[in-house]
């Protein structure tokens, strides 16, 4: 059986980002022939996300790469039904749950033939989604940007191959082909890549915001669960502009993913990964993957030429 994960150029996934991903980003890496996704809390109404369904789905051809919807599937999340029923019809290759578990949209979505993945940190998290059922899982390791986890991705890869057999996409510090090339070759299927895209021409983010992910480096980040409740990886220069003292930004309060509050959380506390360091401009999405292929072919030459030469490797 075909997956819509056989189309891709490259293992890569432009994973999705709140207030960043929008349909110009997502068709953009689609079109690169990677997958592109947005987290469907970025339209603000159920009208809003037609729209955009409606604007992906017209503007992808046979040959590009899948899009992906990421939803929250939390009981707190009062659009969960409607936001199934534009799923249902505009069928999204693969659907991403995140903040709850992926059952209320498995029948949805395997109705079509689509493919479920479950964004987890943990490996609590994984062995609830596995049973489940999910097709896939997002690995969410230390080192990546916005609420991130804890284990190192080459920690979480082989614990979690342990009891799952499906696709795993690990994100965490990932941001280049040498990078996504490991992954691989430590037994992922594909890589998670969201502040690699931060700064794509495509993206949402504000100019003030790509300019500060061009000029930063993994010393510049913050890691606090104070600004949303749970661990998150925040720019340093953000919370200064938002008021907020890095080195002492208090106790976490009770958790609030959305962009309001006295903290401007998201809106103007910024969030990036510790693969910040590779983005060096702002660039067009296709050459960004371009250059991915370049440096992931690269790096597999590289790992050719080296276990060529492993005492006991195979001819």
């Amino acid at each position: 059986m075909t997956s819509p994960l056989d189309s891709l150029r490259l293992p890569v996934v432009c994973a999705p980002m709140f207030l960043i991903s929008g349909p110009e980003l997502v068709i953009a890496a689609c079109k690169a022939e990677i997958a592109g996704a947005f987290p469907t809390p970025n339209c603000r109404t159920i009208e809003e996300l037609d729209s955009w369904m409606d604007q992906i789905t017209g503007a992808l051809r046979p040959g590009d790469g899948p899009w992906v919807a990421n939803m929250i599937t939390h009981s707190t999340n009062t659009r969960l039904a409607e936001d199934l029923r534009l799923v249902a019809e505009y069928k999204p290759p693969v659907v991403i749950t995140a903040l709850g578990s992926p059952r209320p949209v498995m029948e949805t979505v395997k109705a079509y033939g689509g493919l479920v993945f479950a964004d987890v940190v943990n490996l609590k998290l994984a062995r609830k989604a596995a049973e489940a059922g999910v097709d896939g899982l997002a690995c969410v390791s230390a080192g990546a940007g916005g609420h991130t986890g804890h284990l190192s991705p080459f920690a979480f890869i082989p614990a979690v191959r342990e009891f799952f057999d499906g696709y795993i996409a690990v994100g965490g510090g990932v941001a280049d082909g040498a990078g996504a090339a490991g992954a691989i070759a430590a037994g992922a299927d594909l890589v998670y890549m969201g502040t690699r895209f931060l700064a794509a021409a495509e993206s949402m983010a504000q100019p003030e915001y790509k300019r500060m992910v061009v000029e930063a480096g993994p010393d510049d980040l913050v890691i606090s669960a104070a600004v949303t409740g749970t661990p998150a990886s925040w720019l340093r220069a953000s919370l200064i502009a938002a008021g907020q003292d890095p080195d002492n930004l208090g106790a976490a309060p009770d958790r609030n993913y959305t962009s309001g509050g006295s903290a401007k959380r998201w809106r103007d506390i910024w969030a990036a990964g510790q693969g910040v360091g590779a983005v060096r401009d702002v660039e067009p999405t296709a050459q960004i993957v371009d250059r991915l292929a370049r440096e992931y072919a690269e790096a597999v030459a590289r790992f050719t030429a080296r276990t060529g030469h492993v005492r006991g490797a195979a001819a």
